[in-house]
């Protein structure tokens, strides 16, 4: 078989950017997205490859890895995988934080690691904390963390039990992309997202999927300083709700930013 066959497989089975995923695939097996030709091993490999595809595996999962601000970041079953919006989180904290020294922050499920990897190698001497639930994305966060020589305390715990919060203050920067999808949107899902842990994407009881940053905010907020910033990622949505729930608990300066899609992505506070 030759490489246009492979992307037409993926092309008839309706898998969009067929081509760009096909070029992915390549690299990961020669190191070359645009390798001439394949001998059998190859070509075997790459079918298997494309066979996971066609039934739906996402395209991380297959690969292992996938790049976050400019990070390699491995992936697999039971991790949120890494996306551009959540790179805006990270833009406002470092934004916040303007390169200041010695800065204590708090990454709320953290999943594969990505948002307290990438503040830690941009302020590389902040001492950095990340929060979940799931011991396998924490094996991966810590897998991240040791692939890229970064020092974080990664702590597995409910990011919900007051008890566990009680052990934590003085933060300067509490940042957190918690579950925000509405039981609709879980039903919506695509069939790639589907496969990734519905512990990391569904936002719980409230039809508003704002169940988490209610009890995250009341949860945690004690955690940080005086003026510091609380940063959460919010579905397209929830800016409002979000915005009005800080504004209930006394933060200031609460501000909303936009993704690439000019679409409402993080809110931020500074607590009073």
């Amino acid at each position: 078989m030759v490489n246009s066959d492979f992307i037409q497989m993926l092309q008839n089975a309706s898998v969009p950017d067929a081509r760009f995923e096909f070029r992915c695939m390549l690299e990961q097996i020669t190191g070359n997205r645009f390798a001439p030709a394949l001998n059998a091993d190859q070509q075997n490999r790459i079918l298997s490859m494309i066979q996971r595809r066609i039934q739906g595996e996402p395209l991380q999962y297959i690969l292992g890895e996938w790049e976050f601000y400019g990070m390699r970041i491995f992936v697999g079953k039971g991790v949120l995988i890494p996306r551009p919006d959540t790179e805006i989180l990270v833009d406002t904290a470092l934004h916040w934080a303007n390169y200041k020294s010695g800065l204590k922050i708090l990454d709320l499920c953290t999943g594969s690691g990505c948002i307290a990897l990438a503040l830690k190698k941009n302020l590389p001497d902040a001492e950095i904390s990340a929060v979940d639930t799931s011991e396998t994305a924490l094996a991966y966060a810590q897998k991240n963390a040791d692939y890229h020589h970064l020092a974080v305390h990664f702590y597995h715990a409910d990011v919900l039990d007051k008890n566990f919060a009680e052990n934590f203050r003085n933060f300067d920067m509490i940042v957190s992309n918690p579950p925000y999808l509405t039981s609709q949107e879980m039903q919506e899902l695509q069939i790639e997202v589907r496969h990734e842990p519905a512990i990391a994407l569904f936002g719980g009881p409230a039809e508003d999927g704002t169940y988490f940053y209610r009890k995250i905010t009341d949860t945690w907020k004690d955690a940080l300083k005086p003026s510091g910033l609380l940063a959460y990622e919010i579905g397209w949505k929830q800016a409002e709700r979000v915005s009005m729930l800080l504004n209930s608990h006394a933060f200031r300066n609460i501000q909303t930013f936009q993704d690439l899609e000019q679409r409402d992505r993080v809110v931020s506070a500074e607590k009073i």
